[in-house]
């Protein structure tokens, strides 16, 4: 059986009214929940206030996808040992590998939410600085214990 696009797992869940809990906005973190799991992937819906985002951070060997369901996320990538920035409005969606690196970030004056998936299920995210062209690792966080 083909394994299932992660992309295409998070558009089916993009509607918040189907969503197991009601969405939510709050300061001064962003609100994630966790929304499904199975033997094949997870999924969980993050919303972002302006000027609310993440750290650089890989996900822990999972490949994975993520759907910006409202509002404009900027993705950030390193390549040539910078910070190359990417926009993604509404609608817009990235798939990614085990070894992608990234952060975002809501830049705009509008909330978004995101919807992302990953295969196998999160265990653990590690954390990075980028100093002087090159990522050194600042944290390594659990699940279950830093989400």
């Amino acid at each position: 059986m083909p394994r299932k696009d992660l992309l295409a797992v998070a558009a089916s869940w993009a509607e918040p009214t189907g969503w197991p809990v009601r969405l939510r906005f709050n300061r001064p973190e962003r609100w994630y929940t966790r929304l499904a799991a199975d033997d094949e992937h997870e999924v969980w819906a993050l919303s972002w206030l302006p000027g609310q985002g993440t750290d650089l951070h890989d996900h822990g060997g999972s490949e994975g996808a993520f759907l910006v369901v409202a509002g404009t996320l900027t993705e950030e990538t390193v390549s040539g040992g910078r910070l190359r920035p990417h926009r993604l409005a509404a609608g817009a969606g990235r798939r990614f590998g085990a070894r992608h690196v990234h952060l975002v970030t809501n830049r705009g004056g509008r909330p978004a939410v995101s919807v992302h998936a990953y295969r196998p299920a999160l265990r653990r995210m590690t954390r990075y600085r980028l100093v002087a062209g090159q990522l050194l690792v600042a944290e390594v966080a659990e699940a279950g214990l830093a989400w």
